[in-house]
């Protein structure tokens, strides 16, 4: 993409994810951990009691910044991200709803899912998240941030899903950044990527 247009695009989505952010924080500023807590228990079979999933391919909650999860059931509630699970559960959550889970899941301690790494693939994919800036949306350690997710601790079967989603323009994310980042991905690329966010561990 030529530069003019790259920074087109990117004023663009900064805009829509300026407007988001009033739309998402308004709600979030008011939400109650303790009513995100007792809203969650349907949540406990895919995610964990304490938002920290067991079961493989699916992401864990606990940690992630409370616009970020806000903003996924946003999507689900909407039908712009679909789900055989979270669509159903997510299709009658009230703006309030969202905002305690949300709140919720951010306060809870995140923890290192299982995953074996290759020492090779997680250098590679080291030099890759360097060249790639990822930290610079991701923050250093790839704790996240408002609308950006948090990556390390997450279950290697999701990363890799998501990743190459981002790649097929299957998934999206709120500014497009991440789509936009993908496109000059290989398959060997992606899966390096994942092995080295998969090897960090968890604060």
């Amino acid at each position: 993409m030529p530069p003019s247009r790259r920074l087109l695009a990117l004023t663009g989505a900064a805009g829509l994810a300026l407007t988001l952010t009033v739309a998402v924080v308004a709600p979030a500023a008011a939400a109650d951990v303790e009513a995100g807590r007792r809203k969650a228990e349907p949540c406990v079979a895919c995610h964990g009691r304490d938002g920290n999933a067991t079961v493989p391919g699916t992401p864990s909650l606990a940690g992630q910044p409370a616009f970020f999860t806000h903003w996924q059931l946003i999507k689900y509630r909407d039908g712009r991200r679909k789900d055989p699970q979270m669509s159903p559960a997510a299709e009658n959550l009230s703006d309030a709803d969202m905002a305690d889970l949300a709140a919720y899941y951010e306060t809870q301690q995140a923890r290192q899912r299982p995953s074996k790494t290759d020492p090779a693939k997680v250098a590679a994919g080291k030099q890759l998240a360097n060249l790639h800036h990822c930290t610079s949306c991701h923050k250093p350690g790839l704790v996240g941030q408002q609308q950006v997710p948090r990556l390390v601790g997450q279950d290697f079967d999701y990363l890799l899903r998501l990743l190459r989603s981002f790649k097929a323009k299957t998934a999206s994310d709120l500014d497009g950044m991440m789509t936009m980042s993908a496109q000059p991905l290989q398959e060997e690329d992606i899966l390096n990527l994942v092995h080295f966010i998969a090897s960090l561990r968890t604060e």
